[in-house]
């Protein structure tokens, strides 16, 4: 029973965090949405495209890819995905976020427990921030796990640099600029993918913690399925003795019967 009440807190608390998580999430999208919407609208605005103002990166350099893993057990199923994907990733730049994650070669620029993220976001951004000025990459993509409800979490792919396009171009939209336009759309990029990346870490703990409630649920299932069991097996004892006691009360009464 001990155990039980354990596991009970356990799971109570695992959705308390998806909780948490999922409150803190939404404030980033909300942003979040708006701000990829001003970041196509400048991307891809024809008059800037036309004074080469916007980064267009060179599709034959390689591609750094950001996966954000888990630091806690429970969660190796959460974590396998993020190992199959690096795996298979090998030739292209790497970030890391998850010390449950061994895997590093010649190609991973930083290693950082899920723990510190918000206090390496200083290094993550200097990285991207130096991505960006050299145009470095062909792309910068963003691998994590997110919540799609209570019982459900997938692994998922997002494109943060070049951000994509809706398929139109903003035309008859001007900007008045005092500043080196290049320059000004290269720190929003930045401040984009990094807010990006905290939108999708607070999103990765929920379904992480999804994942730990099922595990739990399913470990209360089976208690309570060891526990009826073991009910089952004391009524069966019982009414086995009860059965016995009648069978030799029985023959005691037919042993005086016949004597």
């Amino acid at each position: 029973m001990e155990l039980k009440k354990v596991v009970k807190v356990m799971n109570f608390q695992t959705l308390l965090k998806i909780n948490g998580a999922i409150e803190k999430a939404e404030q980033y999208q909300n942003v979040g949405k708006e701000i990829t919407e001003i970041i196509r609208s400048i991307q891809y605005n024809k008059n800037l495209m036309l004074d080469k103002k916007v980064l267009m990166p060179d599709k034959d350099k390689p591609r750094l890819n950001i996966y954000i893993a888990n630091d806690y057990g429970f969660c190796g199923n959460f974590n396998a995905a993020v190992r199959h994907q690096i795996k298979k990733d090998k030739n292209d730049y790497k970030i890391i976020i998850g010390k449950k994650i061994s895997y590093r070669d010649e190609k991973t620029l930083l290693k950082i427990n899920k723990d510190d993220f918000q206090k390496e976001m200083g290094e993550i951004e200097k990285t991207i921030d130096k991505a960006l000025e050299n145009l470095s990459y062909s792309e910068i993509n963003l691998y994590y796990n997110h919540y799609y409800s209570y019982s459900r979490f997938g692994f998922l792919k997002l494109q943060l640099f070049p951000v994509k396009s809706d398929g139109k171009y903003f035309e008859g939209d001007d900007y008045v600029y005092e500043t080196d336009a290049v320059k000004m759309i290269r720190g929003l990029l930045s401040f984009y993918i990094c807010y990006q990346l905290k939108m999708a870490e607070s999103i990765s703990v929920a379904s992480e913690n999804v994942l730990r409630n099922q595990i739990t649920s399913m470990a209360l299932d089976r208690l309570d399925e060891q526990e009826l069991i073991k009910i089952n097996k004391i009524r069966k004892y019982k009414l086995q003795k009860t059965v016995r006691k009648n069978v030799e009360n029985y023959k005691r009464l037919m042993e005086d019967y016949d004597g």
